[in-house]
């Protein structure tokens, strides 16, 4: 088993009490908004992330961490649970747990995550275009967008949702044009 694999089995079952915890208590929207803000933080700042899965670190100072971080932006219910975490040595899987919460989130609510990479950045319009087509393929309710950057497309967006990938590129219709030609 790969510890990616182990890390997902071990981290489902608290993103799941987190997710009944939130629901049961009516505070999923504020906790769901609370792992979005936690997961950015972690994917900008290695420094959080090896602090937190530092073993010699002290459970005290993670949480006195946490809480500095935290600083009433945080509901009760996410600090509670990071202070859980951190007692129960699963701090270091937070983005993990925090990647599933949202998936199970985004399924309860129908969003579907909509990964776009494109040549230059998108506008606003191109985004929300993006968005509109999504929703008319996958009929889900709301779309969240996750924007990339590649210099080698020449134009054009690649629109990956799930396992399905749109190929709108420049460099995908020459492609196409060219086994077209080779088929010939």
């Amino acid at each position: 088993m790969t510890s990616r694999t182990a890390a997902t089995e071990i981290s489902t079952p608290y993103a799941e009490a987190l997710m009944s915890v939130a629901t049961s208590n009516n505070v999923l929207d504020p906790v769901a908004e609370n792992v979005r803000s936690l997961l950015s933080a972690l994917q900008d700042s290695p420094d959080l992330q090896n602090f937190l899965a530092n073993p010699l670190m002290k459970p005290d100072l993670k949480k006195a961490v946490l809480r500095q971080i935290a600083q009433d932006s945080l509901h009760p219910y996410t600090l509670n649970f990071l202070m859980l975490l951190v007692d129960k040595g699963r701090i270091v899987l937070l983005e993990s747990i925090c990647q599933q919460f949202q998936e199970r989130y985004r399924k309860l609510n129908q969003i579907v995550l909509a990964q776009v990479t494109s040549a230059i950045p998108l506008t606003d319009e191109q985004k929300e275009a993006v968005r509109q087509r999504v929703i008319s393929i996958t009929g889900a309710r709301q779309v969240e967008l996750e924007t990339d950057l590649d210099s080698d497309l020449l134009g054009g967006v690649i629109i990956k949702i799930g396992s399905q990938v749109i190929d709108a590129s420049l460099r995908g219709q020459l492609r196409r044009i060219g086994l077209r030609l080779t088929a010939a």
